[in-house]
């Protein structure tokens, strides 16, 4: 083998080392990102933090991509793209690391609840609900107290949470900007999308398994080995249980590890895919446009020693080229059109398990489940179809944004029918049905008494459900106005509750079992039929999301696109990334029907909200972003084939020998001359 041959077989194994490599980093980083989403539900219940407090730490993510992303984008493009990627894995799997920090430093969790956990195991007769003294933790008065009680439980930790997942999007940072243009730079521009496809094909896989870990993860309890589970007398589908959260931080943090590694063995730069290289192939080239158009060169040429790029110099180019791109008539509409549609994506995935926990009564790790192994296979499969239909019929950019469009306007109305596929709310006694079992809805503790229960000192503040036999769960023992217990644990049952008895004939069952009630018969139906319409609708909104990434680098000039895909980056991430899950939080918090109450006092994670005020708030707000990007799309798909037409025109008078003079094709007057400005930066690849 000669030394030639020897080169070329080396640079062509790099290629395919850096799309193993990119495939293995989409992977990780959506597989961290995943498990983050599907650990929502346990992080707010474990620092006891409303809705909206969660969209801030969600959001942390995107505001650590907000702090580098513009000069990754730019100035990464000049240097050693695989060893930047390669130093973000590591900053991912240090934020990932520092999201678990919280479970080694708080104390044990310890959950509300007016069940003393001290019960003896040997006991056939050991709690008196009705006729016990409830007292609560936020009676807490004195200074000193309360601020005892908040640092033995650790209230503030959350800040790490917060941290750590800034770090994990300083990290991600360099992946898709850097990733993407290396990629496009180096392959044959009929495959890019194919391999990008591909790439964001094996990417999908993260989620499935983010997803799936974190519903294995939330079955399992916050205090796994250092607690007697006999003890606990919650489940996984209890709205207090806290799963093993931080574990799954250090499985992904250990994964985002081993994903850097092989970009420290890549080159700088490679030849282009399917160009001969005989006398350049060592050659490395410093800016985009240099390798957008690599050319053979003599060997005079190959042993000058490239001048280094100072920092000033990359940095006056800065602004000029960022003026370019934004002068670019179809750039600022694809970024608003995505800046749009991502708001609506975040918000739905940030809150969609506890949609389906709330409106359907499905519990955290069955809804995060569902949705690893059927909504995010069926994104995989629509992903691959777009990338798929563009290289078999070879579509262009006006081809590619049809698809997009298309794919929009379907899965739009797909989310319509989400609408009509609901279950009424769950039957407690005080909040959404009377004692009596007539309906009402109430956000006043009061309701909660009634005169079965008048006799007892129960907590209004306490959140402890029991189901009677008669299918309604009320929020105590003591509110039920059980008597007595009997059983210890998950396994104990309370009796001769009197206020179970108002809506039974006599002789029936007056006895009640730990944790809410099952919701109706039809609700399972409701909630297959949900899932098939969630399923499908996933799979035509991901078949325009290879079709919309070409529409983007197809329509900005060579030497701007990884800065194009830094600013779409920054911009989407900074205002659709952030917002959505604070302003979605907080719209759902105003559904909440009972809130928990936190060990050191005041009003911590909610238990129970109105499920139709919840479904009218978070579809309300999917609809009207969809609908807005919808016609964002329309909008842009005629400018798309606006320029197009003009860029046709301008190929047209250069073949017939017309540039530099008026030339008229049964359209308005084009001077070449003068288009010529606009044209460059509109061009396309």
């Amino acid at each position: 083998m000669t030394t030639e041959s020897f080169t070329q077989q080396t640079l062509t194994c790099s290629f395919q080392l850096f799309l193993a490599a990119m495939s293995f980093v989409y992977f990780s980083k959506a597989f961290g990102g995943a498990y983050m989403k599907s650990s929502v539900t346990q992080i707010e219940r474990r620092f006891d933090i409303p809705s909206s407090l969660i969209g801030v730490i969600d959001g942390s993510f995107e505001i650590g991509n907000l702090l580098v992303i513009a000069f990754v984008s730019y100035f990464g493009a000049k240097l050693h793209r695989p060893r930047l990627i390669g130093a973000g894995c590591l900053i991912m799997a240090a934020g990932s690391l520092c999201t678990a920090l919280p479970h080694f430093f708080q104390g044990q969790y310890k959950y509300e609840t007016s069940v003393s956990h001290s019960t003896n195991a040997n006991s056939t007769e050991n709690i008196l609900p009705c006729l016990s003294n409830q007292t609560m933790t936020e009676d807490l008065t004195t200074h000193e107290t309360r601020a005892a009680c908040e640092k033995e439980a650790g209230s503030s930790m959350w800040v790490y949470v917060f941290l750590g997942n800034m770090l994990r999007g300083i990290g991600e940072t360099p992946i898709m900007p850097l990733g993407v243009s290396y990629l496009d730079d180096f392959s044959r521009e009929e495959n890019t999308a194919f391999y990008l496809a591909c790439i964001q094909t094996v990417g999908i896989l993260g989620p499935m398994f983010g997803f799936m870990l974190g519903s294995f993860c939330a079955k399992l309890y916050v205090d796994i080995g250092s607690v007697d589970l006999d003890t606990v007398t919650i489940n996984y589908k209890d709205s207090r249980w806290v799963g093993a959260w931080w574990l799954g931080f250090i499985v992904t943090g250990v994964v985002m590890l081993l994903s850097g590694i092989p970009f420290w063995f890549l080159p700088k730069s490679l030849p282009k895919q399917g160009e001969e290289q005989s006398q350049s192939k060592n050659t490395e080239l410093t800016t985009v446009a240099e390798q957008e158009n690599f050319l053979p060169q003599d060997n005079q040429d190959h042993e000058e020693k490239e001048k280094p790029v100072t920092f000033s110099e990359l940095a006056k180019d800065f602004f000029p080229s960022l003026k370019r791109l934004f002068r670019n008539s179809v750039f600022p509409v694809i970024i608003l059109t995505a800046l749009v549609s991502v708001n609506a994506f975040i918000g739905m995935i940030t809150f969609k398990p506890k949609y389906m926990e709330q409106v359907y009564g499905q519990s955290s790790s069955k809804a995060i489940l569902l949705i690893g192994i059927m909504n995010l296979p069926a994104v995989a499969l629509g992903i691959i179809t777009g990338g798929f239909v563009l290289k078999r019929f070879k579509l262009g950019v006006i081809g590619a944004a049809r698809v997009a469009l298309s794919s929009s306007l379907c899965s739009f109305c797909l989310l319509l029918t989400q609408y009509f596929l609901h279950c009424d709310n769950a039957e407690v006694a005080g909040l959404t049905i009377s004692y009596q079992g007539a309906p009402q809805l109430s956000y006043q503790p009061d309701t909660l008494l009634s005169q079965c229960n008048m006799g007892c000192t129960c907590s209004l503040k306490h959140w402890d459900p029991v189901c009677a036999y008669n299918g309604m769960t009320y929020a105590s023992p003591c509110l039920a106005g059980c008597q007595s217990s009997t059983g210890t644990g998950k396994e104990m049952v309370f009796n001769n509750c009197t206020c179970i008895g108002e809506i039974l004939t006599p002789g029936m069952n007056m006895s009640a079992v730990l944790g809410q009630c099952s919701r109706k018969s039809d609700c399972d139906r409701f909630f297959k039929f949900y899932m098939a319409v969630s399923v499908l609708g996933a799979f035509v909104s991901a078949c325009g999301g290879t079709p919309g990434y070409i529409v983007l680098l197809r329509s900005i000039q060579p030497e701007l696109k990884s800065l194009a895909l830094g600013m779409q980056t920054l911009i989407v991430r900074t205002l659709g990334g952030i917002p959505p899950p604070i302003y979605f939080g907080a719209l759902i918090d105003l559904t909440c029907l009972k809130w928990g109450t936190k060990r050191c006092g005041g009003r911590g994670a909610c238990r129970l909200y109105d499920a139709n005020a919840f479904r009218n708030t978070f579809l309300g707000l999917l609809y009207a972003l969809y609908l807005l990007t919808n016609l964002l799309w329309v909008f842009l798909y005629f400018r798309i084939v606006k320029r197009q037409k003009k860029i046709s025109l301008r190929n047209q008078a250069k073949e017939n020998g017309l540039e530099g003079n008026e030339a008229t094709n049964g359209h308005a007057n084009i001077n070449i001359v003068k288009n010529k400005e606009d044209l460059d930066r509109e061009s396309t690849i």
